[in-house]
């Protein structure tokens, strides 16, 4: 095969874009902001309720944020790929109705530009709804887990060693279930 056939056109690297696991620059942006403020949470939470020296435990915090937040992370973004086409599929006649509706008044768009633009506009939706609701989902599962980690099974341990536990287990909990399929 030659070099030219192998190539993809600029509409099927689009299509491939949408489906597949990498995120936007924006999306990840979003996601690791998101991912850092929910894993500093807990810091509060240790230093204020079970009253951990904030500059003695300075490296554990800032090295379980870190990795809770890259596990947070991981965790919105596999969820997100999930959620997206299950999605897609609910919203499919919502939005193709409107975008009917929007683009029939333009009688010089062709029946094939009418259909790119409605799955465009599917997508962008289903990737939206996907987003936050991805973000929300693994949010409040880490914070419910970690506050009843860190208030019931832990509560005998050292503050220490149970926020580290706590929300390095949590974080990676959430990494690892969100790999599988849901």
């Amino acid at each position: 095969m030659s070099a030219k056939s192998k190539a993809f056109t600029k509409e099927e690297e689009l299509l491939l874009q949408d489906f597949s696991r990498n995120v936007s620059t924006k999306s990840s942006a979003l996601f690791y902001g998101n991912a850092f403020i929910v894993s500093a949470i807990p810091i509060w939470l240790f230093w204020r309720i079970h009253l951990i020296d904030l500059y003695s435990n300075i490296f554990s915090f800032v090295f379980i944020t870190i990795f809770s937040t890259y596990g947070l992370a991981l965790a919105y973004k596999n969820t997100k790929f999930v959620l997206k086409h299950k999605i897609a599929v609910k919203r499919e006649d919502a939005v193709t109705q409107e975008m009917n509706r929007k683009l029939s008044e333009d009688k010089k768009m062709s029946k094939k530009e009418k259909d790119e633009r409605i799955l465009w506009k599917k997508n962008e939706v289903a990737d939206y709804e996907a987003t936050t609701f991805s973000i929300f989902y693994n949010n409040a599962l880490f914070l419910a887990i970690v506050i009843f980690c860190s208030f019931y099974i832990l509560k005998t341990f050292n503050p220490a060693f149970n926020y580290v536990l706590s929300v390095g287990a949590t974080s990676a909990f959430l990494a690892l279930l969100s790999t599988g399929s849901q």
